[in-house]
């Protein structure tokens, strides 16, 4: 039964213990594939709410007017395309 991602930070949080266990290397075939894909989910989740956050901030300025994202998120949602 797959578990419900409520927010970021636990997302992100259950996502570096995926990876630590994985890398780890003492995990059935089964058990890595079950935690790889509970990890895609993970990384999707995160990748969306990364994205939503970047639309508000281009909304949300000092002059109300649509501008970039600043250079720190929007490398952050590069970064988040690899995991």
């Amino acid at each position: 039964m797959e578990e419900h991602i409520t927010d970021f930070e636990s997302a992100i949080g259950e996502l570096e213990t995926i990876v630590k266990t994985l890398e780890g290397g003492d995990l059935s075939l089964e058990q890595s594939l079950a935690l790889y894909e509970r990890g895609v989910q993970l990384s999707r989740f995160c990748h969306t709410r990364l994205e939503d956050a970047e639309r508000r901030i281009e909304l949300l300025n000092d002059r109300g007017e649509r501008t970039p994202a600043p250079d720190a998120l929007t490398q952050a949602l590069d970064d988040g395309d690899n995991a």
